[in-house]
């Protein structure tokens, strides 16, 4: 019985240490297997970088008809494309609405725009041919033929307009996140400037600083760092940063800068003046939220607080009439 004590307990020992050794090692390299999304970014800046390098260059050269961009498409790319192209819809594609809005969204590039023409072209189809299967495939004798061709027509409607839709809500989530960091990336901007640093420098310091935690208005930044490195018009490099946002903060920050340089004003206290207003309004829309929170709460008091005190406060009175008319 001892030597089985005695067996026992080394091989629960080892079995607990190699249990260890294999956690600590787990922990040890899951860092190294989660994906840098903060490099992934700062190559996203580097390729606009190398791309309006190109972009100048070319004018330099007094070349007449701009550069092919430097990414390889896809087979995929290229096939969507050249149906566009072979049904004549490439004026889809030139609209600078639909460009404004998904930089917007954060997807640059041609081939976000391809992708959304060939989907605003292909899903309508899709969502008609899937609604014509189960339709015209279904027994009910209540379907008619007119409801049918009526619920086909619905479901190209909800198709043609899902693109849309999914492209509205990626560029109001975006800019949700930019909105609540733009405050902080505006006061260490204010800080960079008052350092000494010009704004090409305090826009790459706000970019590389606010990367780990903000980092959609890190890349926005990163990327008008680039554009005010390599533009000619600096304050094109500017209007950019408002257009891809879309922000009236943004767009305020903005024309402080312009203004400034514009007019020889100092930088700094344009900033730092913008950056209160900032504080101010998101402040404000802090007090607001606060100020509809009972209202917002009426409803859910009403249905799930309220009958539940009643059943409290009056539910022994009436079990004790229950029991005093079943006693009489």
């Amino acid at each position: 019985m001892n030597d089985g004590a005695f067996i026992q307990g080394p091989t629960l020992v080892a079995l607990m240490m190699g249990l260890l050794a294999f956690i600590s090692i787990i922990g040890l390299c899951l860092p190294f297997l989660q994906p840098d999304l903060m490099k992934s970014r700062l190559k996203r800046i580097a390729d606009r970088r190398r791309e309006l390098s190109e972009q100048q260059r070319a004018r330099l050269n007094a070349v007449g008809a701009a550069r092919p961009s430097w990414r390889q498409q896809t087979k995929r790319m290229s096939l969507m494309k050249a149906v566009i192209e072979r049904l004549n819809l490439r004026q889809m594609m030139d609209q600078p609405g639909l460009r404004k809005k998904l930089l917007q969204a954060g997807w640059r590039g041609t081939g976000p725009l391809i992708t959304f023409t060939f989907l605003r072209l292909v899903l309508p189809l899709g969502g008609a041919g899937v609604a014509a299967l189960f339709v015209f495939g279904s027994s009910n004798p209540r379907l008619t033929v007119l409801i049918k061709l009526v619920i086909m027509l619905l479901a190209a409607a909800i198709a043609y307009y899902l693109p849309n839709i999914l492209l509205a809500n990626a560029i109001v989530k975006r800019q949700k996140e930019m909105q609540r960091a733009f405050p902080d990336a505006l006061d260490l901007m204010v800080i960079c400037v008052e350092s000494g640093l010009s704004v090409e420098a305090g826009f790459g310091k706000v970019s590389s600083e606010m990367g780990p935690d903000a980092p959609v208005i890190a890349e926005e930044f990163g990327l008008t760092n680039a554009e005010l490195a390599y533009l000619s018009d600096r304050r094109l490099a500017l209007e950019n940063l408002s257009d891809r946002t879309g922000l009236q903060t943004v767009k305020s920050f903005v024309t402080a800068l312009a203004q400034s340089e514009k007019y020889g004003t100092p930088v700094a206290v344009s900033l730092r003046v913008v950056a209160q207003e900032n504080r101010d309004s998101r402040m404000s829309r802090a007090e607001e939220k606060a100020a509809s929170l009972p209202a917002k709460l009426t409803v859910p008091m009403v249905l799930f607080f309220l009958p539940v005190l009643f059943m409290v406060l009056i539910g022994p009175t009436i079990i004790q009439a229950l029991r005093a008319v079943k006693g009489g």
